[in-house]
């Protein structure tokens, strides 16, 4: 008589790739949420997406279902299935390995200090020089004030994170308060002279619109699961994580639908760019208040340039963390890269390898497009966009084969209708992850496959041998480092 096997016991959560010193659980759900909120509405894409005229309202609607959606849920069920810290990297490490998720780490984590050094920085100069004082192009005072900016930032992050999480918690605050206060002026603005800039605007969809902004969207739209990068720093993540991925997700939906709407209904049309949309529609609504109008204005340039400083900031606590627990396990260059301070708790050696690489990227950008800020701007943000997007071509499948794999790991929150609910939503992200990371690679590609025109340098300021030496030459460089980092690595071991 055949005896029946018995059934093995799930196997319980996997463990770290290390034990970590020195970390204090510090955030709760409200930290969380505020840290992603703080990371992900993007200031400085509002006017990029603005600048996409009426049908920008549509795509941010329609990517909001059918990307930001199935995005939030997957990562809701794994970040708290899985809440070590590092995050990704732990996630991809289980999935395929640790070179893999060495390199994907990389991309991941780069993506915020070249961010920070270009498309933050510059457009923190902009509105500083426009509104608050006068810092002029190439100037002492326009490195002063970058240098500043982000070292700053980078200070924020090297502080524990029991003090740093209420400077992004500021921020995150300063974000909804000056979206809110600028949509508000924005409809007083209309009812006193029209809403003019919605009399011209068509919202219908276009393929040339969807794909001109497909990338920024998807750049605006990813990082909920950042905080997941400190998740041993977490009270409780099980249930904290995927309440607070629900809640900022909606609350980032808001904040780019109904500010593009009201620089779309104050801007003249044509008159809204990457890099002024924001602060030159402010400009124009807030002549609503009449003589108060300057310093209110001068108020609204400074709160915006705190916002985008802790913007960069909570990316940076996030990011750092990930790439330390790449290095602390072997896989960049010295572990002691991924050393966490005694007594701050954080990893220092890499927050200032962030602000070393920050710089450097402000000073090579200083010198793209001879000084034109906007075609400056623009080329950075697509290198972030580039970077980061590349990351998730690694992490989505990592979600599916931990789901397919590991099912026996405890998940306090599931997806809607089990293991096929979640592979479909993942495959959709996954779509939308390849068609945004071609698109910003390489722009103008799909339109001329399928026969739309499309002006390289009147679309971007710079020709396409400048657009791809910055955009190819960062990914080729980032896996020559990577790969070194890994050899250099492994040859001392």
């Amino acid at each position: 008589m055949s005896v029946p096997p018995t059934r093995s016991a799930p196997a319980p959560p996997p463990p770290p790739p290390e034990t970590v010193p020195h970390l204090h659980r510090s955030l709760r759900r409200f930290d969380i949420m505020a840290m992603g909120v703080a990371a992900v509405i993007s200031f400085d894409v509002l006017g990029q997406i603005a600048s996409g005229g009426g049908e920008a309202v549509t795509w941010i609607a329609v990517i909001a279902a059918g990307f930001l959606l199935p995005y939030a849920l997957v990562f809701a069920e794994t970040g708290a299935a899985f809440p070590q810290e590092g995050g990704p990297y732990v996630w991809v490490k289980l999935a395929f390995g640790r070179t893999t998720a060495a390199l994907t780490t990389l991309f991941y984590w780069v993506t915020n200090p070249v961010w920070l050094g270009g498309s933050l920085v510059f457009i923190a100069a902009e509105s500083w020089d426009g509104f608050v004082s006068p810092l002029g192009s190439g100037t002492v005072a326009d490195y002063t004030f970058k240098l500043l900016f982000i070292w700053a930032a980078i200070l924020t992050a090297i502080v524990s994170l029991r003090r740093g999480k209420w400077i992004t918690t500021a921020g995150a605050a300063a974000k909804v308060l000056a979206l809110a206060v600028f949509s508000g002026t924005a409809v007083a603005y209309g009812v006193e002279h029209g809403f003019h800039g919605l009399d011209h605007a068509s919202f219908a969809p276009t393929a040339v619109g969807f794909l001109g902004l497909v990338p920024v969207l998807l750049f605006a739209y990813v990082g909920f699961e950042a905080p997941n990068a400190a998740g041993d720093e977490m009270h409780d993540p099980q249930r904290d994580v995927p309440v607070s991925i629900g809640i900022s997700g909606l609350i980032a939906t808001c904040c780019y639908l109904l500010p593009v709407l009201a620089i779309l209904s104050a801007a003249p049309a044509g008159q809204v760019t990457g890099i002024g949309g924001f602060m030159d529609a402010a400009r124009l609504v807030f002549a609503v208040y009449g003589g108060w109008s300057g310093p209110l204005l001068t108020t609204a340039a400074v709160l915006f340039v705190f916002a985008l400083l802790t913007q960069g900031s909570a990316w940076m606590i996030v990011s750092d963390r990930m790439q330390a627990m790449t290095a602390a396990d072997g896989g960049f260059f010295s572990r002691g890269l991924g050393a966490f301070h005694a007594r701050l708790g954080t990893p220092v050696r890499m927050n200032l390898l962030s602000g070393i690489t920050a710089t450097l990227f402000m000073v090579a950008a200083m010198h793209l497009a001879s000084g034109d800020a906007a075609a400056v701007f623009g080329v950075v943000l697509t290198v972030a966009i580039t970077t980061l997007l590349l990351s998730y071509l690694a992490i989505v499948p990592a979600l599916i084969r931990l789901r397919l794999r590991r099912a026996e790991v405890p998940r306090p929150y599931e997806v809607p209708f089990g293991t096929r609910g979640f592979v479909v939503c993942a495959s959709l992200v996954y779509a939308w992850i390849v068609l945004g990371s071609w698109v910003a690679l390489f722009p103008g590609t799909l339109e001329h496959l399928v026969g739309l025109r499309y002006d390289f340098a009147d679309t971007w300021g710079v020709s396409r041998a400048t657009f791809e030496t910055f955009t190819l030459g960062t990914v080729i460089l980032l896996l020559a480092i990577g790969a070194a980092g890994l050899w250099g690595r492994r040859a001392r071991d």
